[in-house]
């Protein structure tokens, strides 16, 4: 039969010291089987059971010293070695109860805490500061609100239904990317971990059985664009005018691009012996390079203006850097003031926008061309066709375009009149090109 340890007093316990060679030294406390001391060489100490669990010898951490006093070792090593009598494995059972925590951790995550994790890299996809704001603000304005408190895991189609209902007649738009966006937070959460079965703020076969489709309900408001009649008139007043965003608003009516793609235009982007702008693909809306046909006009425009040693930007703004969208806007306002029963859009009577020029482009190829629809939302930087069409798309049209950019330079001028223009083959439009 074994010897039993002498039964150790607290002090004495204290008092025990590492011999100074070897490893870890041990230490038998008695008033349990197999109850030991541990300290390491550098004084660090903590409790030890040595025993035996079905076949396998253990050596059974309890806790460290001085955190866990003699006494509740003791108390700690006659319920682990109670649980061995009942053939239970105190390290496993530890293990188990461990996972049962953090799993329970898991499901405690609410909406709100996923939504700040999910964040943190969502956001670093966006370089625009604006796209990064809107996909917080709609959040943390209508989903935080109505669940925010609530766990991942207890969402279901009813509380998005709840988050979606107030603003998805009144406010369609701005509802459609909300779904999106809790849809994107949940669909971290499953992945995560922290929830299980469907996503309830998936559109397909769920939320459009309860929801109107976006498109019944969502009245596309356009941007103001000038009315075709006006299209001469109001060129010819911005030409006389002067300074880099009037210049600015004339190429971007002269190219149909966007406010952006201009403002943010630098000089290594052009090639004017082709005449040729080619914006890269990570300044463009649906981030796919985008190469833009230049007139004649256009080229001499851009070679007649005062370059600014300091700036890259083709049009900068006074100390060089981009130029604002509200520059152009206002330049826009001025042109209007001077003439304020001119340049309204037909169909809402307001002011033309600058961003309505390119709706203004689009009226005049489907109103006063037979040119292909397809050629003009190539021109727009416009998805044309399904996915798999895009696919086998290998050209842009660029000398194609190169016609129809140059006759809706002589409509913008008034050179064209009202004549219906006709599109032609190839080898006739290259008349048109420069």
């Amino acid at each position: 039969m074994p010897k039993k340890a002498r039964e150790l007093s607290a002090l004495e316990v204290k008092r025990l010291r590492h011999p100074g060679h070897g490893n870890n030294a041990t230490f038998a406390v008695g008033g349990v089987d197999g109850l030991l001391m541990q300290i390491t060489p550098s004084g660090a100490r903590s409790w030890l059971l040595r025993c035996v669990v079905g076949n396998k010898r253990r050596n059974i951490g309890l806790g460290g010293f001085p955190d866990v006093p003699l006494s509740e070792a003791r108390e700690r090593a006659r319920e682990a070695r109670q649980m061995i009598r009942e053939g239970i494995d105190p390290v496993e059972q530890r293990k188990a109860t461990k996972a049962a925590l953090v799993a329970a951790q898991k499901r405690g995550l609410t909406f709100a805490d996923a939504m700040e994790k999910f964040l943190i890299g969502k956001l670093e996809e966006f370089e625009n500061p604006k796209h990064k704001k809107q996909w917080r603000s709609t959040l943390d304005k209508y989903a935080v609100p109505a669940v925010g408190r609530m766990l991942v895991s207890d969402i279901k189609v009813s509380d998005v239904q709840r988050i979606l209902e107030p603003i998805w007649l009144t406010k369609n738009e701005t509802a459609t990317r909300l779904r999106g966006r809790v849809e994107a937070v949940l669909a971290w959460a499953t992945v995560a971990g922290h929830r299980t079965g469907d996503n309830p703020a998936r559109w397909k076969n769920n939320l459009d059985a309860i929801l109107p489709k976006p498109s019944k309900v969502a009245k596309v408001e356009h941007y103001p664009a000038l009315d075709l009649d006006d299209v001469a008139d109001w060129f010819r007043d911005v030409q006389s005018r002067s300074g880099f965003a009037t210049r600015a608003l004339e190429f971007m009516a002269m190219t149909a691009a966007r406010s952006g793609e201009i403002r943010g235009a630098v000089w290594a982007e052009f090639d004017l012996g082709k005449a040729l702008w080619i914006v890269p693909a990570e300044r463009m809306k649906m981030r796919n390079e985008h190469r833009i046909p230049l007139t004649r006009e256009a080229v001499d425009l851009l070679r007649n203006l005062d370059r600014m040693d300091a700036s890259e930007f083709v049009f900068p703004a006074a100390r060089g850097g981009m130029l604002s969208d509200a520059a152009l806007s206002a330049c826009m306002k001025r042109i209007h003031a001077a003439k304020p029963d001119r340049y309204l859009d037909r169909r809402s009577g307001r002011a033309a926008v600058p961003h309505g020029l390119r709706g203004t482009f689009r009226d005049w190829a489907a109103e006063r061309t037979e040119y292909p629809s397809d050629m003009a939302e190539i021109a727009l930087a416009h998805s044309v066709g399904s996915e798999v069409e895009r696919a086998y798309r290998r050209g842009d049209m660029i000398e194609k375009r190169r016609g129809m950019m140059a006759a809706w330079g002589r409509f913008l001028r008034g050179e064209a009149g009202l004549k219906l223009l006709k599109w032609r083959h190839d080898s006739e439009q290259e008349a048109d090109a420069f």
